[in-house]
């Protein structure tokens, strides 16, 4: 299907585990400069509003994404993948987008729980083709809990990685996402400003300054790499 330039490509990829498929998105520009996969929420699923238009905005700036279901959403289950599931779901996805793009550089990402699991993935297996990590809200403990036993992970991804944080998060202090992000070397914190877990400020999404600043930082990145 093209609309307005943008082709999307809706397709069942066939995985090696329960429910034997995972329901994929691609968003592709008719100029594309990069790719980037977007790994949903815990609480929502690859059609999310949000999800959606951060996709369209991404194709204005000639990036393409790609959104995908976790398997637990695929079967219609809540309770989130335990994370060799949700590692293996990515890899898949990641794998089945470099074979179709090989020449385009390909980046993992994913809000919340989902961007989590991308970078723990590239943590235990990093994948040469991967350029980097963006995080639209890097979950770093349970709200209102402050702790930094999810980041212990984050030492070992060896490619850069954008956090962006909004500062009203409630699963990510201001000073601890800051002090996670000032030891690790390939990391860059960009804060949005009254912005909470969901990048909502007032009744907006901020969908405009999330782009712009994951543009820019990807531009940086593939200049960086040569």
């Amino acid at each position: 299907m093209v609309v307005d330039n943008l082709t999307v490509h809706s397709f069942q990829l066939p995985v090696n585990m329960d429910p034997g498929h995972i329901s994929v998105e691609i968003y592709e520009p008719s100029k594309v400069k990069a790719a980037l996969t977007i790994a949903h929420g815990a609480g929502t699923n690859m059609h999310h509003s949000f999800l959606k238009s951060l996709s369209q905005e991404f194709a204005r700036h000639d990036i393409m994404t790609v959104r995908f279901n976790f398997p637990y959403m695929e079967k219609g289950r809540k309770m989130p993948d335990r994370y060799p599931v949700a590692s293996k779901a990515i890899r898949a996805v990641l794998e089945e987008i470099h074979q179709r793009y090989p020449h385009l550089p390909l980046f993992a990402g994913g809000k919340s729980f989902g961007g989590r699991m991308s970078s723990q993935t590239l943590a235990e297996t990093p994948l040469s083709y991967i350029h980097g990590v963006v995080f639209f809200g890097f979950p770093l403990h349970p709200a209102n809990q402050p702790s930094l036993n999810r980041a212990d992970h984050l030492n070992d991804v060896a490619v850069p990685m954008l956090f962006l944080q909004g500062t009203r998060d409630a699963l990510a202090d201001n000073d601890l996402i800051y002090q996670v992000c000032e030891r690790l070397p390939l990391a860059t914190l960009i804060r949005i400003e009254g912005a909470d877990h969901s990048f909502n400020k007032g009744k907006a999404a901020i969908l405009q300054s999330l782009c712009s600043h994951t543009v820019d930082w990807l531009k940086r990145t593939l200049i960086a790499n040569g």
